[in-house]
C-alpha cells in the first residue's frame, strides 16, 4: 500500500503579518487567504530494505537511515524528519520501513506557504497511514507546533490552517494558540471575476522570510509605533476585504490591495526592496489597481488586481522582468488523502 495525501498551497489577501506572534497575542490578528491549485504532496511507501528514507523529489535530496526513534535535525530535510520525530513520539510508528516523498508545485522561500503546507501534507499522510483521530483543527495545531516550536522555525499561523480548511477563510489569531476559521460563502460569480483579475507573478527570487519576521516581532516588543500601527491597519484591510468579496464589490479590490501593500512596507525592513517596488510601479502603470507582495516580503510571489481586461496588458510589462506568470484556480478542498 501506498499512503498519500495533498495540500493546497494559498494567497494570501488582506492582513498578511498580524497572525505571527507577539502582535496576535497581545492584539488579536485577522487574515483573509484562498488557497490555489498548487499543492504540497507526500507519499508513505512500505519498503522491503532496512531503515527509512526521506525525498524531497522537487529538491533532487534524499537521506536514508536505520530504524530510529528520532531523526537527526541539522538543516537537511527537517521539516520531513521533524513531523517523523513528533509522530514517533506522540503515537509511536510501527517497526516498518518506508519511504516517504514529498512534491511541492512551487520553490521554497516564494511567499505562498510551502514549508507550512508541505508539513501538513507530511502530517497527513502519516494520520492517513496510522489512522490518527485528528480533525482539522488538531492537524493545523499540530503542524504549527511541529514547526514554529519542535523545530523553531520563525513564522505565523495562517498557512498551516489555509492548507488544512481549504477554501476563501477569514481567519482570526489570539493568545494561547487560539485560531478560529471563518469560511466565507461567496458568490462564485465573485468569485470568478477575482480569480480572472488576479495575476499572480514569481520574480525569481526566493527570500529567508525568517529573517523579516524576526525583526517583525522585535518592533512589536520594542513598541515601535510605526511597525505596530501598521500592523493595526493591515488587520482593518482584511475586515475591508471580506466585506467587498461577501457584498461583490470587486471593484474596490484593487484599491484595497493597494492599502495594505503601502502598510506592508512599514512593518520591517526588507520587505520591499528596488526590484518589487520597480515591479509594482509598471504594473500600476499598465493597468492594475493594486497588489501585494505574498508572505512575508522581500521576492517570491507578487499578486496584482487587473480589473477590465488589464491583464494582458499587465502581463505583458510584468514579462520584461525577467520573472513568470503561474496560472492557478482557486481551491475549495483543504488536505486530502489517500490510500492505494
Amino acid at each position: 500500500m501506498i499512503y498519500r495525501s495533498k495540500a493546497p498551497l494559498r494567497i494570501g489577501l488582506a492582513g498578511g503579518g498580524t497572525d505571527v506572534s507577539p502582535y496576535s497575542d497581545e492584539f488579536g490578528g485577522a487574515i483573509l487567504n484562498a488557497s490555489i491549485s498548487l499543492y504540497a504532496h507526500a507519499s508513505i511507501e512500505p519498503l522491503n530494505e532496512n531503515g527509512i528514507v526521506l525525498q524531497a523529489l522537487d529538491r533532487k535530496e534524499e537521506q536514508r537511515f536505520d530504524w530510529s526513534n528520532e531523526l537527526p535535525i541539522n538543516g537537511q530535510l527537517d521539516l520531513l524528519k521533524g513531523v517523523y520525530n513528533r509522530i514517533q513520539k506522540d503515537y509511536g510508528l510501527p517497526l516498518t520501513n518506508f519511504r516517504l516523498s514529498t512534491f511541492v508545485d512551487a520553490p521554497a522561500g516564494s511567499g505562498l506557504g510551502t514549508s507550512s503546507t508541505l508539513v501538513v501534507a507530511i502530517i497527513g499522510a502519516f494520520v492517513e497511514m496510522l489512522k490518527l483521530p485528528l480533525g482539522d483543527y488538531d492537524i493545523a495545531h499540530y503542524a504549527y507546533e511541529i514547526e514554529r516550536k519542535d523545530l523553531q522555525l520563525a513564522g505565523g499561523r495562517q498557512d498551516q490552517y489555509a492548507a488544512t480548511f481549504g477554501g476563501v477563510n477569514f481567519m482570526e489569531f489570539y493568545e494561547n494558540d487560539k485560531v478560529i476559521v471563518n469560511p466565507l460563502r461567496i458568490r462564485q460569480e465573485y468569485l470568478n471575476e477575482l480569480e480572472n483579475n488576479l495575476v499572480l507573478y514569481y520574480t525569481s527570487t526566493s527570500r529567508e522570510s525568517a529573517t523579516i519576521i524576526k525583526e517583525q516581532q522585535k518592533n512589536v516588543l520594542d513598541k515601535d509605533v510605526k511597525s505596530v500601527e501598521a500592523m493595526h491597519q493591515l488587520k482593518e484591510q482584511s475586515k475591508m476585504m471580506k466585506e467587498a468579496l461577501l457584498k461583490g464589490r470587486v471593484n474596490e479590490i484593487g484599491e484595497i490591495l493597494d492599502f495594505g501593500f503601502q502598510q506592508k512596507r512599514k512593518m520591517a525592513h526588507n520587505i520591499s526592496n528596488t526590484l518589487i517596488e520597480d515591479i509594482y510601479t509598471a504594473a500600476k502603470k499598465a493597468g492594475a489597481t493594486g497588489g501585494k507582495i505574498s508572505g512575508a516580503g522581500g521576492g517570491g510571489f507578487m499578486t496584482f488586481y487587473c480589473p477590465n481586461n488589464t491583464r494582458y496588458q499587465v502581463i505583458e510589462v510584468l514579462n520584461t522582468f525577467g520573472g513568470n506568470i503561474q496560472s492557478y484556480q482557486f481551491s475549495q478542498h483543504g488536505l486530502t488523502t489517500w490510500t492505494i
